[in-house]
């Protein structure tokens, strides 16, 4: 039951902290509609993202039980890990909708297109457990959607929320690498111990690549400003 309730919480952190340009397009979708279309987009636009994000998590589930998948999906997320802590561009680059049927088209579009990090990380992140990920995935995106502006002052005012979630995603990329069963058979039979640390490892790496990230930033600002 404690093992579910964190599993639960992890999944929520992950999507939270990837999906910030998620809100911000379902703001700009829906922004020059009247206020009672704008919320008949914003519900419908979530309905549509919510039930196709966790129809494509499913099935990238089952996918991850072929051999060379997981460890080719660790990478490409120790990649999205780092790139969540030194991407300083917006991907919400979205037009305002006229009508109501394009704003809600936009909304789950959008979301379809920004999501392959999300599905990846909660696939491999519930370990098979669909019911937390059916849960997870289900009460994240409400919050998400309706709470859009205070997620994103959150992750603003609380910059260690996107390093834990980056730190959550490194973590996972590790512990995808060694559940392959060919990696398993060619790099891990016999040492036992790695299966414990890379998934360190992995996090720990994430962690110290984008502190260093955020340094150089600092030390460029702080050299443009003398």
């Amino acid at each position: 039951m404690i093992d579910a309730l964190i599993l639960f919480l992890q999944i929520m952190l992950i999507n939270i902290v990837l999906s910030g340009d998620n809100a911000v397009v379902i703001a700009l979708a829906s922004k020059n509609l009247p206020l009672a279309q704008r919320k008949l987009a914003i519900w419908w636009g979530a309905f549509g993202a919510i039930a196709l994000r966790l129809i494509l998590t499913l099935v990238a589930v089952s996918l991850l039980d072929i051999p060379y998948i997981q460890a080719g999906g660790s990478i490409l997320l120790f990649w999205i890990a780092i790139k969540l802590l030194t991407d300083d561009d917006s991907h919400a680059n979205v037009k305002e909708a006229s009508t109501l049927g394009k704003a809600i088209w936009t909304i789950v579009v959008a979301d379809f297109v920004m999501s392959l990090d999300n599905v990846l990380a909660i696939a491999a992140k519930g370990n098979g457990n669909n019911t937390v990920i059916i849960l997870g995935i289900g009460l994240s995106i409400p919050i998400i959607i309706w709470g859009s502006t205070l997620v994103m002052e959150l992750l603003q005012k609380f910059p260690i929320l996107v390093f834990m979630g980056a730190g959550i995603l490194g973590y996972t990329a590790g512990e995808m690498f060694v559940k392959d069963e060919k990696m398993i058979d060619w790099l891990l039979h016999d040492y036992e111990s790695l299966h414990v640390w890379i998934p360190i490892v992995a996090a720990s790496l994430v962690i110290m690549i984008g502190l260093t990230f955020k340094w150089v930033k600092l030390l460029q600002l702080k050299a443009r400003n003398d």
